[in-house]
């Protein structure tokens, strides 16, 4: 006769228990949409609706679009120049492989092809380090470049946020005293 091993019984088991599926509290759920109802119908207290300058928003947005397509122009720029440079040292890399080739096949002591070759390693790996500075300075620069785009704009856009709300407020208070 086959056990059951007791892990697979109290997983089992737990199927059974009450708990195991939880009912949604409704009453939960409708005292927050009451809540919330409650709150948007505030906004309606005084017979009228909120006013909105849909023309400031759209023209937010499109200012948030237009520093959002600017900030990815100058990334994409510093990205293009990279690639032109990498595509430029590839070229000078051919040319010079194709030189140090003749030079190192002229017939010279083995001592002298050695002393050669060691000057030719540590010029590679200067001029490596060299351009990976440049790379790494024109990616930066063009990362920083568009980074002070968004943050200009985030910071015009709470600006416009301040600014309406501060008209909503005025148009609000005008309002109430027109109807006193």
């Amino acid at each position: 006769m086959a056990k059951i091993s007791s892990s697979a019984a109290e997983t089992t088991n737990d199927f059974y228990k009450p708990d195991y599926f939880k009912v949604p509290d409704f009453g939960q759920f409708q005292a927050d949409f009451s809540r919330w109802v409650s709150d948007f119908s505030k906004s309606f207290g005084n017979g009228k609706t909120p006013s909105m300058d849909f023309e400031g928003l759209f023209a937010s947005q499109r200012k948030n679009f237009e520093a959002f397509t600017s900030a990815n122009q100058l990334a994409f720029d510093g990205v293009k120049a990279v690639a032109q440079r990498q595509a430029e040292l590839a070229r000078e890399a051919v040319e010079e492989f194709s030189k140090l080739a003749k030079e190192l096949s002229a017939p010279a002591s083995v001592e002298e092809k050695l002393v050669k070759q060691a000057e030719l390693a540590k010029s590679a790996f200067e001029q490596a380090l060299s351009t990976m500075r440049e790379m790494s300075d024109t990616l930066s620069r063009s990362n920083t470049q568009a980074i002070d785009v968004v943050s200009k704009r985030v910071a015009d856009s709470f600006d416009e946020v301040k600014t309406a709300f501060a008209k909503t407020t005025v148009n609000s208070a005008v309002n109430s005293s027109v109807k006193k």
